[in-house]
């Protein structure tokens, strides 16, 4: 039975000096897949988090002060559209 070929590289690295080194070189499946996969993850994280960021800043940003003149400009607008609706109920009637 043929041996596999990850054995066949480790038997011929042994016999011809340091080890280590060529061994390091030799990517298995698991390394070569590993490292895009780790890295396509940590571009995810890095992408939600500024995503987050960005809107909770863009939130508190957003929220304008409470204006005294804006709440009773609405609430004239409001006035102004209950006399009409009286109004058109009047001539209606």
């Amino acid at each position: 039975m043929a041996e596999a070929p990850e054995l066949e590289k480790h038997e011929s690295y042994t016999t011809n000096g340091s080890a280590t080194e060529k061994a390091a070189e030799v990517e298995t499946p698991e390394q070569t897949g590993g490292g895009l996969l780790r890295t396509l993850l940590l571009v995810g994280v890095a992408l939600a988090s500024v995503a987050l960021v960005f809107a909770v800043v863009r939130s508190m940003v957003r929220r304008a002060p409470a204006d005294p003149t804006t709440e009773r400009i609405q609430g004239l607008i409001d006035e102004a559209n209950r006399l009409l609706k009286q109004l058109d109920d009047k001539s209606a009637g």
